[in-house]
Order: C-alpha cells, then sequence, then structure tokens
C-alpha cells in the first residue's frame, strides 16, 4: 500500500488534536506537519510539498478557500470545517473530499481512502509534463489549474513571501502562482525580461517611462533598487536617442 504525507491546517487546537490522532492511526497516511493559519502552512507547501492537505476554511488572514487555489495540483485537498456551506466552494477548487465537524473517525478513513487511490491511479497514469507551451508562452500553475500566459501579455511580475502575482495587459487580475521569482525567473527569456528589484521583473518592452529610481510600466510605478540599477542603465542607454 502507498503511503500519504500530509499536512493539517485548522486554527482550533482540539481540531487539530483530533486529526492528528485519526492521521496518526491510519496506516497509509504520515503526518508531515500541523499549522494554525494558511501562511504558516504555505511557506513549507512552497519547500516541501506532501500529497495530501486537511484544510479548515475558516481561518484568519487567508482562508483555506484562498489557500487552496494557490496550492500545486499534485496536492489534494480535504477540507474540514463546521460549515455545511462551504461544500460548493471546496468542490470548485477540485478538493478531493469534504469532512464535516465533528468528523468522525469512519468518515475520516474513508475520504483518506479516495486520496489514496486517486494517487495510486495517477501513479498507474503516465502524465506529460507540461511547463512551456511553445517560444511565445508558458504554463503557470495557479488557482488549481495551469494557465497559459504569452510572454507578450505579461507585463510585470510581483514577487511576495510565498507567492509571486503576475499582471497581463489582457486581464485585471493579477495570476498567483506559489513559486519563486527565482524559478519564474529561469523561464523567462532574458531578452525580453529583466529582474529590476528583489520583488518585480519586468516586460522591458512594456515600459512606457523611466524616473530616476523607478520604471514606469502601464501607469503603475515600480521601483529600481541599487542591485539591478546599472544593468536597466545600460538597457536604456543603448535605447535612448541621442540629443544636441
Amino acid at each position: 500500500m502507498a503511503q500519504l504525507s500530509c499536512i493539517i491546517i485548522d486554527d482550533e487546537p482540539l481540531a487539530q488534536a483530533l486529526l492528528e490522532n485519526y492521521v496518526n492511526k491510519t496506516p497509509f497516511l504520515e503526518l508531515r506537519g500541523t499549522f494554525s493559519n494558511a501562511i504558516e502552512a504555505m511557506a513549507m507547501l512552497r519547500t516541501e510539498p506532501v500529497n495530501l492537505v486537511f484544510l479548515d476554511i475558516q481561518m484568519p488572514e487567508l482562508s483555506g478557500l484562498e489557500l487552496a487555489k494557490l496550492i500545486p495540483s499534485t496536492t489534494k485537498i480535504i477540507f474540514t470545517t463546521a460549515f455545511s456551506q462551504y461544500a460548493i466552494e471546496g468542490y470548485k477548487v477540485h478538493a478531493i473530499g469534504y469532512l464535516l465537524k465533528p468528523i468522525a473517525y469512519p468518515d475520516f478513513l474513508e475520504t483518506a481512502g479516495h486520496a489514496l487511490k486517486s494517487f495510486e491511479q495517477a501513479a498507474t497514469t503516465p502524465t506529460p509534463s507540461v511547463q512551456t507551451a511553445d517560444q511565445q508562452s508558458l504554463f503557470i500553475k495557479s488557482d488549481y489549474k495551469l494557465v497559459r500566459v504569452d510572454y507578450d501579455d505579461i507585463l510585470y511580475i510581483e514577487g511576495l513571501k510565498d507567492y509571486v502575482k503576475i499582471y497581463t495587459a489582457s486581464t485585471q487580475r493579477a495570476i498567483l502562482s506559489l513559486t519563486s521569482m527565482k524559478s519564474i525567473e529561469d523561464h523567462l527569456p532574458p531578452g525580453i525580461f529583466m529582474r529590476v528589484h528583489r520583488s518585480y521583473i519586468v516586460n522591458m518592452g512594456r515600459i512606457s517611462a523611466v524616473e530616476k529610481n523607478s520604471i514606469v510600466i502601464d501607469e503603475k510605478s515600480i521601483p529600481v533598487s541599487d542591485t539591478y540599477r546599472d544593468r536597466v542603465h545600460d538597457y536604456v542607454a543603448q535605447r535612448t536617442l541621442a540629443t544636441k
């Protein structure tokens, strides 16, 4: 029998203790950690992914539904909540199961068994590893799916603590992805994109103005840090029309 690594995310100590007890007595589950909020768990998931997350929905700062949209599709989610009205929302983000508190062990075991079966089936079904669509675009994991983004459509990319926001010309809402700036920078063509700050990568073809310590893209002023200032200056100087 396969074994699934898992974590528990719940801000209620009693719920944490119950779920830990259930996980520890389920032979095919291996507990890697218990977290009281989604922010802490997200930091771990970026560097140490697991197979399964038991995820509460109502939590401070970042809700379970919001976190679910950032978790890679290879990690399955079982929602745990005291409110039945969230069931439909849970399935919108492709949760593999939904447990209503107070949770009985037979229900827990049955739902975890569904997750195990899903992983066993996936292990016997070869799937292509898709990252780059072609020379003009990239697939980004976001909102529990792979989203194709054309390079020309990207305005700039903002790095936050554990995920990035990709701003495009065609959509008003940024694309969120649980990845690092270094990872996405490695997949972008250097002739088009440039790192200008620890927290920003820009499409150089989208720059509308250059100021002393910043550049402007789509009316957004983006800071240029000392580390990258010479690189930006050289790029602009090569394209600046000489004046008398």
